[in-house]
């Protein structure tokens, strides 16, 4: 119990025993002396109050033929009392000791933790002391973390405005000093410049998506619909460009009908991204499937194509930020590395969770919505 005390501590523990000893044994003397002389002296109020006088000599017999019985009642009770303030002494110790640690704590020494195992009987003080100490480092861990990602997204974003912004300030600079030889030239340099801004346009849309659908309280504007017409209709768009790709696209039901209830247009850009990347990443792939299900309550939607697999660390990036599985943020299918993160927080949205696989034989994206959406989802 005392194996964490310190020797002053033991000193001062020894003191309070010997003291607190000292005092009870004075008072017993005190109070024995006391009731000798009321009957050897007694008070006047004694001798006017017969049956009070009779009392206290029947307590003073009582106590002569009992007087070891009471001596020994009295050390019983000096021990208890003595341990009890020597227990409460320790108690006080013991906080003593748990707030200078949590003092040690906070002054930075974060991955320091009390050992609950010296506590005694502030054991369940110190693991929720311990419990607190873990919740509020994460917290800060996730703060900084956080903090660490506003950096990230203000460098990305930087990067990515300052390229094309470089470039149109550029193109535009050549014009307005006339720096050009024919007006064949000022409309060229016109036209890149009216493309790098489109380039801008498509980045800040996707930001301020990204940053929208990021907020739980997004709300949803929810309808029922037939998934199957639903995808013909996306995939409907993207047959010139498979053509031109000379790839098959194609949407598989294995069940049908199949009914969800989903907001369309958020829907729309999340099978939006997921084919288009189909069809630009695909290195050497020939086909592009979109297969859905009903698995329980939920449907199962898997966008498939047979390209080039995408190496294993790069799966666990993918939904990351203006992650790129190509080293060049500079390359034509570049994008802006927001699509699948906007896809990811929008499946979330939903109430439901995306994942990438891959392998030599095909790539897929597979998403998981419920059939029907909980009434904290559709606000």
């Amino acid at each position: 119990m005392f194996n964490k005390l310190k020797k002053k501590e033991m000193s001062e523990l020894v003191f309070e025993g010997a003291l607190t000893l000292g005092i009870v044994y004075l008072l017993y003397i005190g109070m024995e002396l006391m009731f000798n002389r009321l009957v050897a002296n007694p008070p006047s109020i004694l001798r006017e109050i017969p049956s009070l006088r009779r009392f206290v000599m029947v307590v003073d017999a009582f106590l002569t033929i009992y007087d070891d019985v009471f001596q020994w009642i009295a050390a019983i009770f000096a021990a208890i009392f003595t341990g009890w303030r020597l227990v409460r002494r320790y108690k006080q110790m013991q906080l003593t000791h748990i707030l200078d640690e949590l003092h040690y704590i906070a002054a930075g020494h974060f991955d320091h933790r009390i050992d609950a195992n010296n506590a005694g009987s502030y054991v369940d003080v110190v693991d929720s002391i311990n419990t607190l100490v873990e919740s509020t480092v994460q917290a800060m861990e996730e703060e900084r973390k956080i903090e660490q990602s506003k950096d990230e997204l203000i460098t990305n974003v930087s990067h990515d405005i300052r390229t094309p912004l470089t470039s149109i300030i550029g193109y535009l600079g050549l014009i307005e000093d006339k720096q050009f030889n024919s007006e064949e030239d000022a409309l060229r340099y016109i036209h890149i410049a009216y493309t790098k801004a489109l380039q801008m346009k498509v980045l800040v849309d996707d930001l301020f998506e990204y940053t929208k659908v990021r907020q739980p309280t997004t709300p949803l504007l929810l309808k029922t619909i037939n998934i199957g017409n639903f995808l013909e209709q996306i995939v409907a768009d993207y047959e010139l460009e498979s053509r031109k790709r000379h790839m098959e696209i194609e949407v598989i039901m294995k069940t049908s009908p199949l009914m969800i209830e989903m907001d369309v247009d958020k829907m729309a850009r999340v099978f939006n991204n997921l084919i288009s990347n189909a069809l630009k990443y695909a290195h050497g792939g020939t086909w592009v499937h979109i297969e859905a299900e009903k698995v329980g309550s939920e449907v199962i939607v898997a966008v498939k194509n047979n390209g080039e697999r995408i190496p294993e660390e790069s799966l666990q990036e993918l939904f990351g930020r203006f992650y790129r599985v190509e080293n060049s943020r500079s390359k034509e299918t570049g994008g802006t590395g927001l699509g699948l993160a906007i896809a990811q927080s929008i499946v979330t949205l939903h109430g439901g969770y995306i994942y990438a696989e891959s392998d030599e034989a095909e790539t897929k994206f597979v998403l998981h919505l419920p059939l029907k959406q909980t009434p904290a989802v559709k606000e």
